[in-house]
């Protein structure tokens, strides 16, 4: 609905009611500064990262990182889709 400026990717609106999946294995960030880190380029049975937080969490900072099994459903997870341009 474009109700806050777009942030530097872009995407328009970004904080949500859910803690979202994303797509990098979980790990330990490197020391130092560093910007968009990614974590692990592959893991086993371990965990995925969750961003931002949730409606009942108390914590909804987009900056929030958490981890979890991907067994793991419920109410407060989600994932947010987003289309890259077509060429």
């Amino acid at each position: 609905m474009k109700q806050k400026a777009a942030n530097a990717w872009k995407l328009y609106d970004m904080m949500g009611n859910v803690g979202e999946w994303c797509g990098d294995w979980y790990g330990h960030y490197p020391t130092g500064s560093v910007t968009d880190p990614t974590g692990p380029s592959s893991g086993s049975y371990t965990y995925r990262v969750l961003r931002g937080g949730s409606w009942n969490t108390g914590n909804a900072r987009s900056a929030s990182r958490d981890r979890s099994g991907p067994d793991n459903s419920n109410y407060n997870l989600g994932f947010r889709p987003a289309l890259s341009s077509v060429r």
